[in-house]
């Protein structure tokens, strides 16, 4: 038997902006508003990262100790993933096909860079079945503590953490018929991987690679 899956990526790809700036400044006005005095040094790390000084997941650690502390309880990490994702900006054209997807009877699954911790309320918004994405270091009692576990969910990375996944849930690759798409050519293995690969509202690097491979182009409006 075949198991179809549909694997989104979530920012720019489903969402029209990239989402974790957004969360962490909303959840720090809310929760402890003096923290926004930190977004110099936000703005610092992200310089850096320009400057290829520290990498994605480094900057993602420092922003989310700076504006988010060191620890949130699982209530105020629930109650600002909640409110993030009634007001997260996402593409109509996004919702059309994760609905089309849904009908021709594919399973859901939202696959990346972006924590968990506050993916996961939005993609039960959506409908989907199952998230893969970058795990924070959590205590015993729920809450969130900054840092990452495991692998940041990004590039080859969010690869074998699908593969890792799909073991897990004992669907063999040979048995799976699996659509993929995203926005950004740090997912061109996936792409690669998957038997069907759509480049959603590609940068130009991904947009000339898709060129190349094949994979469709879909340019969604909001």
């Amino acid at each position: 038997m075949t198991i179809k899956l549909a694997i989104y990526d979530m920012d720019k790809t489903i969402t029209v902006k990239a989402t974790w700036s957004g969360f962490v400044i909303g959840a720090a006005r809310r929760q402890a508003p003096w923290r926004l005095a930190m977004l110099p040094l936000v703005g610092l790390a992200s310089a850096a990262y320009g400057m290829k000084l520290i990498d994605r997941a480094r900057l993602k650690q420092v922003t989310q100790r700076l504006l988010l502390g060191h620890t949130m309880s699982a209530a105020a990490t629930a109650a600002a993933a909640d409110q993030f994702a009634t007001r997260v900006r996402l593409y109509d054209g996004a919702r059309e096909r994760i609905a089309a997807d849904r009908a021709a009877g594919y399973r859901l699954v939202m696959a990346t860079a972006s924590y968990r911790f506050y993916v996961t309320a939005i993609a039960e918004r959506l409908g989907f079945d199952a998230v893969i994405a970058t795990l924070s270091r959590d205590g015993d009692d729920g809450a969130v503590r900054s840092g990452i576990a495991g692998e940041n969910c990004y590039g080859p990375a969010k690869l074998r953490m699908i593969e890792d996944w799909m073991a897990g849930q004992g669907i063999a690759r040979t048995d799976a018929e699996i659509r993929f798409y995203s926005d950004h050519v740090s997912d061109a293995p996936t792409l690669a991987w998957a038997d069907e690969a759509f480049a959603v509202n590609p940068h130009a690097p991904l947009r000339a690679l898709a060129l190349v491979k094949g994979w469709t182009v879909l340019d969604w409006d909001e």
